[in-house]
């Protein structure tokens, strides 16, 4: 009796082994679809869904589309993002509302992108950027509009 046992149990092993050795073979012969990076970095293309850093788009006229209305930070759960803007009057006597600062902290992005889907003029994206290793937290820190740019009139 425990020699069947024994036999039983002898014979499991070499089969599971049978089974681990086949998939190690399968692998090996198997065309290898490994990214030569950082050699490669000129002709590297991140897919469509990828997220990397949160940008605003300007055009060649230094605008953009964020108004300031802060929808971006009230959507983003951890506070990465902080809109600083103001209250102006036009020509006419209206008072309206323009960005003064627009502020994204990379470190502590989620990349959850409840920032982008929440703007409802599409004033940010996140682009396809990946390398964002620094020594000093504080350059993770980024103003999102340039220096004089205004909001695009529609």
């Amino acid at each position: 009796m425990e020699e069947k046992n024994y036999l039983s149990g002898l014979f499991g092993g070499i089969k599971t082994l049978c089974i681990g050795l086949k998939t190690t073979l399968r692998e090996l012969f198997t065309k290898k679809i490994t990214e030569q990076y950082p050699e490669n970095r000129d002709e590297l293309k991140m897919f469509d869904r990828f997220r990397g850093s949160l940008t605003m788009p300007h055009n060649e006229n230094n605008e953009h589309k964020c108004v300031g209305c802060g929808l971006c930070q009230m959507a983003c759960p951890n506070g990465t993002i902080k809109v600083t803007s103001e209250f102006y009057e036009t020509e006419d006597g209206k008072k309206k509302k323009r960005l003064v600062k627009y502020e994204y902290n990379l470190g502590s992005c989620m990349f959850c992108q409840l920032c982008t889907r929440a703007c409802p003029h599409d004033a940010i994206t996140f682009d396809q950027t990946f390398e964002n290793a620094v020594f000093d937290r504080a350059k993770l820190i980024k103003t999102l509009n340039r220096e004089g740019s205004k909001v695009m009139e529609k």
